[in-house]
């Protein structure tokens, strides 16, 4: 018996795991387990049997709402043509399909949005699939410390919303080529010089901390738009704050024994730490930055999105929202 819960006052169909898998169940698996390692993240727990009961369940629900939204293109053409027809330059043009993947550091946001973009590209309606991330929207280091925001990397202040906002315009837009600058997370800063160019994606997912965020008001008391405004899907990856604090942690280990002993790091002073020290550090982080921009900006645009993953303490999807159509 599936197992599926529909209470009639909410806006919102959750699914445990096994009904969410049965979903695709028919569907072909599109990935090698060497594929899937080849895309996880440090410290993500992610495996194949995960990949086939949640991930390729929600590439089938997006192939769906990809090819609807295909439908609805060709019936704005057909409205705008009008009885008689019209020009060509009077039709509109399909623009990408963009999905917005929002959540917390360390909650595996990364990997999700890379699974997705392999996945999404088997499918043959859309075989071009691109993927932004909103680090490289981050303001450069210098900036940072000239507004004394150094402290604050990651919380929406910390980004430079305009030329995000403008980037995910220009690509709902049609625009051919548009490109967005490049971060290095060795140097934990922009890199100069370095342009990111997204040519007419079917699909471009636009993962960061801070994607969901409503638009801000602006000095004359109106409120602007937000690139949340030009997602077609959206998801959230949720779990209980204290286990992603705990990956975060288990993740600075796991960096100090690698990325971080790299000459060019920027953390190449912490590879040195004892254990101790490292777990005690790494807590601190979390406690002074990410978790307060978690529990200020992050988790409270949960809610906004179209569908909600959430995992256990052992990095597993449990549970699916999915906002009624």
């Amino acid at each position: 018996m599936q197992r599926l819960r529909e209470a009639a006052a909410t806006p919102y169909v959750e699914l445990d795991r096994e009904a969410w898998a049965k979903l695709a169940e028919q569907t072909p698996m599109p990935l090698t387990a060497t594929e899937v390692e080849r895309l996880r993240g440090l410290g993500d727990e992610i495996d194949l049997d995960e990949v086939r009961q949640v991930y390729l369940p929600l590439t089938r629900l997006l192939n769906l709402y990809v090819r609807a939204t295909g439908q609805l293109h060709r019936a704005t053409n057909t409205f705008l043509g009008g009885e008689r027809g019209r020009p060509d330059d009077a039709m509109t043009t399909r623009t990408p399909y963009v999905i917005g993947v929002a959540g917390s550091v360390a909650v595996g946001k990364s990997t999700v949005a890379r699974l997705l973009r392999e996945l999404l590209a088997r499918w043959p309606d859309h075989p071009r699939v691109e993927l932004v991330t909103t680090d490289g929207f981050l303001l450069p280091n210098a900036e940072l410390e000239r507004r004394g925001l150094m402290e604050r990397k990651g919380f929406p202040e910390s980004y430079d919303q305009r030329a995000l906002l403008r980037f995910v315009v220009a690509v709902k837009s049609g625009v051919p080529v548009v490109t967005a600058p490049i971060y290095s997370h060795l140097v934990y800063d922009i890199v100069p010089d370095k342009r990111l160019e997204v040519h007419s994606p079917d699909i471009l997912l636009v993962e960061g901390l801070n994607v969901l965020q409503p638009a801000r008001i602006r000095t004359d008391g109106r409120r602007g738009l937000a690139v949340s405004d030009f997602f077609d899907f959206s998801i959230y990856l949720d779990a209980a704050p204290g286990d992603v604090r705990q990956w975060y942690v288990n993740r600075f280990l796991k960096l100090r024994e690698t990325a971080f002993r790299d000459p060019a790091s920027f953390f190449r002073r912490f590879a040195d730490l004892s254990q101790a020290e490292a777990v005690t550090l790494a807590g601190q982080i979390w406690d002074s930055i990410n978790g307060p921009n978690l529990e200020q900006n992050i988790l409270p645009t949960r809610g906004r999105a179209r569908l909600v993953l959430h995992k256990a303490v052992d990095h597993t999807v449990t549970r699916v929202r999915l906002r009624k159509v």
